[in-house]
């Protein structure tokens, strides 16, 4: 996963992805997929910049040569930060499963902007209103237990 400036994403995404595709042919890596996951803002401003665009990229590389994309990386303009995790367990359909970014450009909502409560349907029905507990039969019951529960402590006994 490559974290880049959305505004750069925006503005030059082939120039974005043609220096990710450099970094890993680099390094011999085979690009199995590689796309926009989403564009989201950040927890905290990184180079100054509030927003990011996510790209996942799948890739088959020795693992000897992790070290040397996140070295190119760390000295990249382009690429504020990378996530590297081994992926073998993951199919050829998971691969290709939708993104946050995908799904987004289906349904015809921007990315980076999540539905809030308010946005969404409320397809759920009211519940109706809870009837007064019938609560003559606690009190009565602890009426009559207050006596007992009250009940009296055993007198110490004392030593002469």
């Amino acid at each position: 996963m490559f974290l880049v400036d959305s505004a750069e994403a925006g503005t030059d995404w082939d120039g974005v992805l043609g220096t990710i595709t450099k970094m890993l042919e680099k390094v011999k890596a085979e690009i199995v997929s590689i796309r926009k996951w989403d564009d989201r803002r950040l927890a905290y401003d990184i180079r100054g910049v509030s927003r990011g665009t996510y790209i996942i990229c799948y890739f088959r590389v020795d693992g000897q040569k992790i070290q040397d994309i996140e070295k190119s990386v760390q000295l990249s303009e382009r690429i504020m930060r990378v996530l590297i995790l081994n992926a073998e367990h993951m199919t050829a359909e998971d691969i290709e499963k939708d993104t946050p970014a995908t799904k987004a450009e289906k349904e015809g909502t921007p990315t980076g902007f999540a539905e809030t409560p308010a946005d969404r349907p409320d397809d759920r029905e009211e519940a109706p209103m809870a009837e007064e507990p019938d609560v003559d039969g606690v009190v009565d019951l602890v009426e009559g237990d207050a006596d007992d529960s009250q009940g009296s402590q055993p007198e110490s006994e004392t030593l002469d």
